[in-house]
């Protein structure tokens, strides 16, 4: 079930124009997701993300790897 996943892919991507929001709410995600989850999430930020919110995401996920 990846329902929760898809629930995060969404609000990240509708909160993507504002930097400290999407910061917040992947905070809350990693908190909420398990492992697996979690690393496809990774790939799925920096694939999409990357660029914008770089460094946002390398903060976020330091702790995950």
């Amino acid at each position: 079930m990846r329902k929760m996943l898809n629930y995060v892919k969404t609000v990240l991507a509708r909160v993507s124009f504002d930097a400290k929001l999407f910061e917040k709410e992947l905070r809350k995600a990693i908190k909420m997701l398990i492992a697996d989850e979690i690393r496809e999430l990774r790939n799925w930020c920096y694939a999409n993300y990357g660029d914008e919110h770089g460094a946002i995401l390398n903060r976020c996920f330091v702790m995950t790897s």
